[in-house]
């Protein structure tokens, strides 16, 4: 996932706007983060098919 396609689905959130932007940048890597190492087993099982 893109930061930027991340960012839209953090920017869906109320939440999102009230943080700092130094909040933000957190949440932002930290969400690509997550994101990034839950989506590798799936990908992998996919190339497997």
């Amino acid at each position: 996932m893109s930061s930027r396609e991340a960012l839209q689905i953090l920017m869906l959130s109320p939440f999102y706007f009230r943080m700092d932007l130094k909040a933000r940048k957190d949440m932002l890597r930290e969400f690509c983060s997550i994101h990034s190492s839950s989506a590798k087993p799936a990908q992998t099982r996919q190339a497997g098919n």
